[in-house]
């Protein structure tokens, strides 16, 4: 991914902040609990009372990745090995006075709480600079010659020859704790372009070959090797009209109707045309060395603000590799990176929940992407409260609140304008975070300009996406967390992941509707540990 630097200082190198106090980072919450030990859910209570309130205050999230402290930005790929998911991502050790990323690695048995394993690719250790963006594979029948099961990862950096942008092997043979570099010289030299970067490989199992996508300015291009040391061009993909692309991804999926498709996807920034600036997908066939799309423009997998170098991995749980995928992204967004309350705490950077993802056919003989929460962080409330059948007809404030928790509603209407929740709700009224429908405007939306957020030119502070207006319902899975939130309209065919920074006290919650009488039946509020 592009990283921007002072005086230039290497496109991967993080923003150096002057002036700042960073205070001592504060407990890990989620980060550092036991994998194997779910809390206890509590009984359904009829009445809310803040449940398990954090004797200090803190803007640390409860149920997503946070970087132990100082900075993250991209995720790597996880694997799965011996039980766990490996899972290593940028990180910089120096923030905020002085640049640089490395790879840092975590570990997890169920994609929701994890484990600090340390820094496994070390900065400035080479003379190619820092390690930036890549992805790691097992290469189980050792074709790369460092044995069978070794990792290995191929990762951009910076080459002592100019700083240009080329691809650089690094192995580990003690289960991915600790990488070495092969050697000084890269595996895959710049053929000529600024943009040269964020590898991405996979197995074609099918001809026997190792696949591996790069991001090439606005072009994605194809490469294949055997031995994961000598690569050989095959094909470019052009995009257009989402300039720069970034992290791409390539897999095969089993649509619900039974058949196979590739997907080709990648971060892309279509903000000036009106568009996301998260992940853009193509479905299509891949032949060994091309990708064929069924369609020249893209589909997006989110539609908020901060979902962005996302990466896509397989079920280690589930032999049926092609029926469904898990997806994390980076929340944050490089028109606002640092200005984040967290700093305060010592560190900036989280992730969103990981995603289960499925492709679907719809009505319209297209093949989507559909995605959902995890099914794992079910497991984990510590309290749960269910609603009945509430009438709305302007607004009703719920008994309910809360900074962390999981909500669940179904909407219906006869004849409305607008209908959702209001989130994160001061004791006033006048702060709070809009989810909804918009039926006049045929859009659901997210609405961050009535709370503390990132984006202080105030330009992007709804993200919104098509809602057919002559549907008479829509269901809605929401996660708030204290400096997040994710949304997930009619099960996954669209979703918003943007930051937010509400005041602590702000938890109110509050159901509206503009313009005729909604229904919301199905309330849920799964309360998660602070």
């Amino acid at each position: 991914m592009r990283k921007k630097a002072i005086k230039s200082i290497g496109i991967r190198s993080v923003v150096v902040i002057t002036g700042l106090t960073i205070f001592i980072a504060m407990g890990w919450n989620m980060y550092q609990q036991d994998a194997g030990k779910p809390p206890k859910t509590a009984a359904t209570p009829k009445k809310q009372t803040n449940q398990n309130k954090q004797t200090t205050p803190t803007y640390r999230a409860a149920y997503h990745f946070t970087v132990p402290d100082k900075w993250k930005n991209d995720p790597q790929r996880p694997i799965y090995m011996d039980g766990k998911y490996h899972y290593y991502y940028l990180y910089n050790r120096d923030y905020p006075h002085k640049n640089g990323t490395e790879w840092r690695h975590a570990t997890s048995t169920d994609l929701v709480h994890w484990k600090d394993e340390g820094v496994a690719i070390p900065k400035y250790t080479t003379p190619n600079g820092d390690p930036w963006s890549g992805s790691v594979v097992i290469d189980n029948n050792g074709t790369a010659g460092f044995g069978k099961g070794a990792l290995v990862a191929i990762v951009t950096q910076p080459s002592a020859d100019g700083g240009k942008q080329e691809q650089f092997l690094w192995y580990s043979t003690d289960k991915g704790k600790t990488f070495t570099s092969y050697r000084n010289k890269p595996v895959m030299s710049n053929p000529g372009t600024k943009d040269f970067r964020d590898p991405k490989i996979i197995r074609d199992t099918q001809r026997n070959q190792w696949v591996m996508v790069m991001a090439e300015g606005t072009k994605i291009g194809f490469y294949k090797s055997k031995n994961l040391k000598d690569w050989q061009f095959t094909s470019g993909f052009q995009t257009e009209n989402i300039g720069l692309v970034e992290c791409p991804d390539l897999y095969q999926m089993r649509a619900d109707d039974g058949t196979y498709h590739w997907i080709l996807g990648a971060s892309a920034n279509s903000k000036p045309n009106g568009g996301p600036n998260t992940y853009a997908y193509w479905t299509g066939d891949f032949n060994g060395e091309g990708f064929l799309p069924n369609r020249s423009e893209p589909e997006w997998l989110d539609y908020g603000f901060d979902w962005y170098g996302a990466v896509t991995f397989e079920d280690g749980n589930n032999k049926d590799q092609y029926s469904h995928r898990y997806a994390l992204a980076w929340m944050n967004n490089w028109d606002y990176a640092n200005n984040t309350p967290t700093l305060k705490e010592g560190f900036n950077g989280m992730d969103s929940v990981v995603r289960q993802i499925q492709l679907k056919r719809t009505i319209d003989e297209g093949y989507h992407l559909v995605s959902q929460p995890v099914p794992a962080l079910e497991q984990f409330p510590i309290a749960t409260e269910s609603l009945g059948k509430i009438q709305v007809d302007g607004t009703h404030k719920l008994s309910i609140s809360g900074d962390a928790y999981q909500l669940e509603a179904d909407i219906s209407w006869s004849t409305i304008k607008n209908a959702g929740l209001r989130l994160r709700e001061s004791a006033d009224g006048k702060r709070h975070v809009d989810v909804g429908v918009s039926l006049e405007g045929q859009y659901s939306y997210v609405n961050r300009a009535n709370t503390g957020q990132p984006d202080q030119s105030g330009t992007y502070v709804e993200s919104k996406a098509p809602f057919d207006n002559h549907k008479k319902n829509v269901h809605l899975n929401i996660l708030v967390d204290k400096t997040s939130i994710e949304v997930f309209v009619d099960d996954g065919e669209v979703a918003y992941s943007s930051l937010i920074f509400p005041r602590l006290e702000d938890q109110g919650i509050t159901l509206f509707a503009d313009g005729g009488k909604a229904i919301f039946n199905n309330v849920v509020v799964k309360h998660f540990s602070r």
